[in-house]
Parts: structure tokens; sequence; C-alpha cells
């Protein structure tokens, strides 16, 4: 799977999107060891704080199926630069993604940006500031 492949793949997740508030589609493709795929789509709520990204989404997919180990990530939206994921989605990558991982940011221009969840997030919380058991002594 090339890079551009999993771009298009992203762009067609994209027109799932359920975004009747924002009309701001996002789509993601979501690579995993294995060569399958998980297509993800934002899907809005009225009470806004139960909207789930497409990244989260397609991460969701894949983890509920089992899947832990993943080769990339594609994320497209209609926008001037490449998209970038908010906060929350950079969180949950950091739970489940090696931290040099490709992700690859695009447009519908065609615009992409090669990243990497390192570059995207480079001080997460990790299971490993959880060892201390909580203890700051």
């Amino acid at each position: 799977m090339t890079d551009k492949e999993l771009m298009e793949l992203a762009v067609q997740a994209r027109e799932r999107a359920y975004v009747p508030y924002s009309q701001f589609k996002v789509g993601a493709a979501l690579l995993d060891a294995q060569g399958r795929i998980y297509l993800g789509c934002n899907i809005e709520n009225a009470a806004f704080s139960p909207t789930n990204c497409a990244e989260r989404t397609a991460i969701f997919k894949a983890v509920s199926e089992g899947v832990r180990e993943f080769k990339a990530l594609a994320v497209v939206a209609d926008t001037e630069e490449p998209v970038t994921p908010c906060g929350v989605c950079r969180q949950v990558m950091a739970e489940f993604f090696d931290p040099q991982m490709p992700i690859y940011l695009g447009n519908l221009r065609g615009d992409v940006l090669k990243t990497s969840l390192a570059e995207l997030l480079p001080a997460s919380f990790t299971s490993k500031d959880l060892e201390s058991g909580g203890s700051h002594d």
C-alpha cells in the first residue's frame, strides 16, 4: 500500500462523514501491520462533546477488532493546508502508535505532509508516566 493509495482511501472515507452542524468532513485510513485498512470519518452529535474525529474512529475500529500494531495513517479534509489532528486524537495516537510511524496529512488539493507522532506530540503522556503508581515523590 503506497502513501498515495492510503490518502485516496482517506478521501473516500471523508465522504461518509456525518457533519450536519459543522459541514467539516474529515476522512482517515489506518493501515495495520497485516496490511488491513480501517477507514474512519468524523461523526458529529448535537451535544458536541460526544463528537468523534475521523482518526479516532479508524483507530477505535481497529482496536475493537484486536489490532494493536499499525504501519501508517492518512488524514484528509478540505483545508487550505494539510489538515492536522486535534489534541485528543494525538493523545489516542500516543496510546497505540509507534512515535516514528508515518502519518500523512492532506487536503483535497493533493497537498500532503508526511509527519510522525513524535513530531505531532513530542511530549505525550503514555503508560510510562503511570509506572510511578501516581506518586510524585
